[in-house]
């Protein structure tokens, strides 16, 4: 009987390094892991069994009733979304509060980390039906994803090709939302910082309301490789959790690869215990249920979102 073979593309996260150098081997299964530098289409690339898959748009699917692809709860990328929130070096804005009716670039109006971000705001009680959105690019001339989704957007977000950084800057924003930051701010010269001086601060206060890091982007399947491999999903989570410690004991020996490695490894372990990124469906029930509250009454997902049906 021939072992199948599971082709799978992802971006070159840490904790798959021992997957991709075959340090660690998967039971049962081959398995061929394709580094690539953005979210890939599993649905749009027929040589694909799966891959990294935004959790918004997948949770929407499964909402809308498309089945095409299988979700695991596997969050290959997760993280606080405070930290996602530039003003400008000499803004007077500190909190979300503060954002009330402001103008507002962002990167993309479905995504996942975005509707996390949102959510800071509605939380602070902030009404974002009141704020002047507008969604483009982090820079100018980057492509290359769906900033905008399928369903048409709300009167008050626009949609430009403009760079943001360039908008923030000369004053078009009061504030923008990205996951990924410019590089000037990598720079003692930045024009921008976070709209929280003590970031990290404002995220542990929202770890210990809620006990989650957000999830961002998921392992996904295509449906017919699990109908035909349905011990897949529980065999690719072994896997995945394997590598994961793995990579986490490594860094803990060779924790010199930044100069503060092994205190972020001590404190984040004292904080969130042995594992800050959990997979199992169960161990991310609260936060895919939250997740799923802000799709709908952010009015992403026109009727609400069954969380448990998710992972069935």
């Amino acid at each position: 009987m021939s072992v199948p073979r599971i082709r799978l593309a992802l971006r070159d996260w840490d904790h798959l390094v021992p997957l991709v150098t075959g340090r660690v081997r998967p039971r049962g299964f081959e398995l061929e892991i394709e580094s690539r530098a953005i979210t890939p289409d599993v649905l749009g690339e027929p040589g694909l069994d799966g891959g990294e898959t935004s959790f918004s748009r997948y949770a929407l699917g499964r909402g809308d009733g498309d089945d095409r692809l299988a979700g695991l709860p596997i969050f290959v990328m997760r993280g606080f979304r405070h930290r996602c929130v530039l003003v400008r070096r000499d803004s007077g804005l500190t909190t979300a509060k503060d954002l009330a009716g402001a103008r507002i670039g962002l990167t993309g109006w479905p995504d996942s980390g975005n509707t996390w971000t949102r959510a800071i705001l509605r939380s602070a009680g902030v009404d974002l039906g009141g704020i002047a959105w507008t969604v483009g690019p982090l820079t100018a001339g980057e492509t290359g994803k769906d900033r905008v989704g399928p369903r048409p957007l709300p009167a008050n977000v626009t949609v430009t090709d403009e760079s943001l950084v360039d908008g923030l800057a000369d004053g078009r924003y009061d504030a923008i939302f990205t996951p990924f930051m410019p590089e000037e701010m990598f720079t003692s010269s930045s024009r921008f910082r976070h709209l929280y001086d003590d970031h990290r601060g404002a995220e542990l206060g929202y770890f210990g309301r809620t006990g989650f890091v957000p999830g961002i982007h998921l392992l996904a399947l295509r449906r017919e490789v699990v109908d035909e491999h349905p011990w897949l999903p529980a065999a690719l989570e072994e896997a995945f959790e394997e590598s994961k410690r793995h990579w986490l004991a490594r860094r803990r020996h060779l924790a010199d690869t930044t100069p503060w490695l092994l205190s972020e490894l001590e404190a984040g372990t004292r904080i969130f215990g042995s594992d800050w990124m959990p997979y199992g469906a169960a161990a991310n029930a609260a936060m895919t249920a939250a997740f799923c509250t802000e799709l709908h009454e952010q009015g992403i997902a026109p009727h609400p979102i069954d969380p448990e049906e998710l992972f069935a």
